[in-house]
């Protein structure tokens, strides 16, 4: 069974906003890159959860990792896309769906955000 990456990050006007979560699919893609990757928004981007998905699906995915890259576990995350996930559910049957936790919930990627945060007080000293 083949498995994709599903990135999915809030979303924003500026397009700006999407510059680091690219940057982290682009350096999945060079690291697996026979493994599937989209990238997803919740709001005011595109694509959306859906599309995203169906991307996948079209390359051959039968099984999608969405991973939420928050920080952690607020309200978009328990109240706006669980119901999302469903609807993908709904429309691509064929396909698995596993949502993972809060990116920002990881033990590694606490360490380094404290890591980073720690580097830049230090910046100047």
């Amino acid at each position: 069974m083949s498995a994709g990456l599903l990135l999915f990050a809030h979303g924003a006007r500026d397009p700006r906003w999407a510059e680091p979560f690219l940057a982290i699919a682009a350096r999945i893609r060079l690291a697996d890159p026979a493994r599937p990757v989209e990238l997803a928004f919740l709001e005011l981007m595109e694509p959306d959860l859906g599309q995203a998905a169906r991307r996948l699906a079209a390359a051959g995915a039968r099984r999608i990792h969405i991973v939420p890259l928050f920080l952690g576990m607020g309200g978009h995350l328990r109240n706006d896309l669980p119901p999302l996930v469903e609807a993908v559910r709904a429309s691509l049957a064929e396909v698995e769906l596993r949502l993972h936790p809060a990116i920002g919930e990881n033990e590694a990627v606490i360490a380094v955000v404290a890591s980073a945060a720690s580097a830049a007080a230090r910046f100047g000293e």
